[in-house]
């Protein structure tokens, strides 16, 4: 399995401990150092490799069953052309057959009704305040509050569910499941997380 946008290796970890063969990557090299720590904290089995997503092919020689992009990380990509860009870069490191899983906040809610988490997945800690600073159908801006003095931003494309299913079969995956909060049955606006499960 491999894990594109690994971040701070924190799915990649999971997988592997569930007893997954991994690889990990990340187009950067603060975040892949993050994932070696973190690998050797949990004494988990991965191999971490820096390969950018849209450049994954200049890489990536192996093929997998499946690929993830996991973490709402999909969304910091701003332009159809570079959404494209990469899921085909997915496309051509699977093996016939493989899947692709990538999730999403539900954006049609927080761009129709408002930001609003239940907590349940996903979920950052009671430490920490998220709430939405800036939201328009361009980006949405997120603020991370630990404390009145320590807070992180993250600025986002609030890419919409149908929107990233049309790339998805653009690219010239098969077939697409969709979960909400990883139900099959759900309202529009009901989930948190958008999980889209694409088959080659």
């Amino acid at each position: 399995m491999l894990d594109i946008a690994c971040g701070t290796g924190y799915h990649a970890i999971q997988l592997a401990k569930s007893g997954l063969e991994v690889k990990a990557t990340d187009g950067s090299e603060e975040m892949l150092e993050k994932t070696r720590m973190n690998a050797e904290k949990h004494d988990a089995d991965i191999e971490i490799e820096k390969a950018d997503w849209l450049n994954l092919t200049d890489v990536i020689e192996e093929r997998y069953d499946a690929v993830v992009c996991l973490g709402n990380a999909l969304t910091h990509l701003f332009h159809e052309d570079l959404y494209l860009r990469a899921i085909g870069e997915v496309y051509e490191v699977l093996n016939e057959d493989g899947i692709f899983i990538v999730d999403q906040r539900n954006y049609d809610c927080i761009l129709d009704k408002g930001y609003d988490s239940k907590h349940k997945y996903y979920y950052c800690g009671q430490e920490v305040e998220i709430e939405p600073v800036v939201v328009n159908e361009g980006m949405v801006k997120m603020q991370y509050m630990f404390s009145e003095d320590e807070r992180y931003y993250l600025t986002m494309h609030p890419i919409r569910r149908e929107e990233l299913s049309g790339y998805l079969k653009e690219t010239g995956f098969r077939r697409i499941d969709i979960y909400g909060d990883f139900e099959e049955e759900f309202d529009k606006y009901d989930p948190d997380f958008i999980i889209q499960a694409a088959y080659k």
